[in-house]
């Protein structure tokens, strides 16, 4: 089970995705405060992932349990890689075990090409349904995205984009992973869709899967409050979790 703190809560550390900065886990890191001492990452600092995960391990409390977002899944696993014995519990939202194909690498490699030639965008609102479901395009939540853009800055998405690329295979490390593991997806994510998600539910033994429906690639964003029950749940799961994986 999660070794608490003093104060008997959790450790918790929150990964943020590309583009995204700790607005994209407020909500959550503040409605599990009773339960959980939270943490969000800045992953904006390094160009691989190898750097991003040791800088969180450098920050990170001894012992924590760990939820990540795309990016952050990515980071996710590359600290199940080197410290895995420091994670307590795993939850990843709307990521991917397998590397990018290679059209989905000749986009990134294109935006990165596009900022030598004109200033960074952020997430434009064309860009806005590859991220969040339809009906948070013209919202707060279409909002927030793109403010945490514009606060990210092009010179660091290109440094995150860099170590996205250069990400290894994390499909064999899952059958390693043996904590409690949650993987959440929106049903209508067409970043990292269901069948990304269903690979690594059937790679870690024991792990649970939800779909969210009516839900794109952000679900801490476009649905807070069933995130923040789930993340509860999965905070709050004991031994059953243990049968099931053994």
């Amino acid at each position: 089970m999660t070794s608490p703190t003093s104060l008997g809560r959790t450790p918790l550390v929150f990964l943020p995705g590309l583009l995204c900065d700790d607005r994209l886990w407020l909500q959550q890191a503040e409605a599990l405060k009773d339960i959980a001492d939270p943490m969000i990452a800045d992953l904006t600092q390094d160009d691989s992932v190898e750097a991003m995960a040791a800088r969180v391990l450098a920050s990170a409390p001894p012992r924590f349990a760990l939820a990540g977002l795309s990016m952050g899944g990515y980071v996710a696993f590359e600290i199940m890689r080197q410290q895995p014995e420091r994670v307590t519990r795993l939850a990843l939202f709307d990521t991917s075990a397998s590397p990018d194909t290679p059209q989905r690498a000749a986009l990134r490699r294109a935006s990165i090409d596009s900022l030598k030639v004109g200033r960074f965008m952020g997430v434009t609102k064309r860009m806005l349904p590859q991220l969040v479901h339809p009906q948070h395009v013209d919202s707060p939540v279409g909002d927030a995205v793109r403010d945490m853009a514009e606060r990210i800055g092009g010179e660091a998405f290109v440094r995150q984009q860099t170590a996205v690329l250069a990400r290894p295979d994390s499909r064999p490390t899952l059958l390693s992973i043996h904590v409690p593991t949650m993987i959440v997806v929106g049903a209508d994510d067409v970043t990292t869709p269901l069948e990304q998600a269903q690979v690594m539910h059937e790679g870690i033994a024991g792990s649970e899967l939800h779909v969210l429906p009516s839900c794109g690639h952000l679900p801490p964003l476009e649905q807070p409050e069933e995130a923040t029950r789930l993340l509860r749940q999965w905070l709050q799961a004991g031994e059953a979790w243990h049968a099931l994986a053994a």
